[in-house]
């Protein structure tokens, strides 16, 4: 949780419009459609799962909610499922790629303690690089860590606030979309 999950997606979805027709699925566990809101309001379709206080999204509970999409209107489907280092690593939904958020004040020792989150990835996006000044983080501590676990992960060192890095992980997005076409 904050590491900038929906502040990504929205970034995203501001990159990517008129370039590919996107929805989303969000993940949470309790009853609130606050991120879905947000999704909308930038007018993108997105389905709220309430996974009823379980740690992770499940491909079932994706399931459901892909129904209520009209797929052949999307062009990306993103997922964000619920924020926690250890549940979502052991439940495969499906999708095309995988994608750790990261950020720079959960500390750079992540990799080190939830491994299993790490593994089985095809991107990592370190999020609010904008704080590194204020914040105790050793990227290079932080990436050796990634390294051992996934070795040549792509990584992205962004920061949704100011825009730093954005592009790198729009490019590597369109990429990855055009390729699953």
């Amino acid at each position: 949780p904050g590491a900038g999950k929906t502040s990504l997606i929205m970034k995203t979805i501001e990159a990517l419009s008129g370039k590919l027709r996107l929805a989303v699925v969000e993940g949470d566990t309790a009853p609130v459609t606050i991120d879905a809101d947000k999704i909308s309001a930038l007018g993108v379709p997105a389905v709220q799962v309430n996974t009823g206080g379980q740690c992770h999204m499940d491909a079932v509970m994706l399931q459901a909610a892909l129904s209520q999409l009209d797929l052949s209107q999307v062009d990306l489907l993103i997922v964000e499922n619920v924020g926690n280092l250890i549940c979502p690593s052991s439940f495969q939904l499906g999708t095309h790629s995988s994608v750790l958020i990261a950020s720079i004040p959960e500390g750079d020792d992540k990799p080190y303690k939830y491994p299993g989150i790490y593994r089985g990835l095809q991107a990592l996006v370190i999020n609010k690089t904008d704080l590194l000044p204020y914040v105790p983080f050793d990227m290079d501590y932080f990436q050796r860590g990634v390294e051992i676990l996934n070795p040549g992960l792509v990584t992205f060192p962004l920061s949704c606030r100011t825009g730093e890095g954005l592009q790198a992980w729009v490019d590597w997005l369109m990429k990855a979309a055009k390729s699953q076409v």
